[in-house]
């Protein structure tokens, strides 16, 4: 198997859109910035705990409601309870939905997927603030841009 490069990652045009595909992705799921670079950090190393998640928000703004805030909102759950005896802490894991998130957002900009533009689908579509305007204005563009 051959080794990535940088050139080869610049050739895929990963990040050229990167900016209008997180701020949809926050806009319609509710999350911000810092909340959704988080997720895409744990889903990396797939199971965590509580101390990876303190580990990972260090380069983020402060947020001391953040991880309840993500385990009650079903963005991280669960996966081994601790029992007190042998496991002394849980062990956590990125939940289904937020992996669909990810790998949609991965899709989008593979150009696999277009962004939604009806108002039914997509809340940005309905214009209802300048910056939403805006940015549904950049969505069609990245739309139309197939060489992404």
């Amino acid at each position: 198997m051959r080794k990535l490069t940088s050139s080869d990652l610049k050739d895929l045009n990963l990040l050229k859109h990167y900016r209008i595909i997180r701020k949809w992705a926050c806009k319609t799921h509710k999350l911000n910035d810092a909340d959704l670079e988080l997720l895409i950090y744990l889903d990396a190393i797939d199971f965590f705990t509580k101390d990876d998640f303190k580990k990972g928000t260090y380069s983020y703004s402060w947020d001391n409601r953040r991880w309840n805030r993500l385990l009650k909102e079903g963005w991280i759950v669960v996966w081994r309870e601790r029992n007190r005896t042998t496991q002394k802490y849980n062990i956590y894991k990125v939940s289904f939905k937020c992996k669909q998130l990810i790998s949609r957002m991965y899709r989008i900009m593979l150009g696999e997927e277009d962004i939604p533009i009806s108002e039914q689908r997509n809340v940005v579509m309905r214009r209802r603030s300048y910056s939403d305007k805006v940015l549904a204005m950049s969505i069609q563009n990245l739309n139309l841009d197939k060489t992404r």
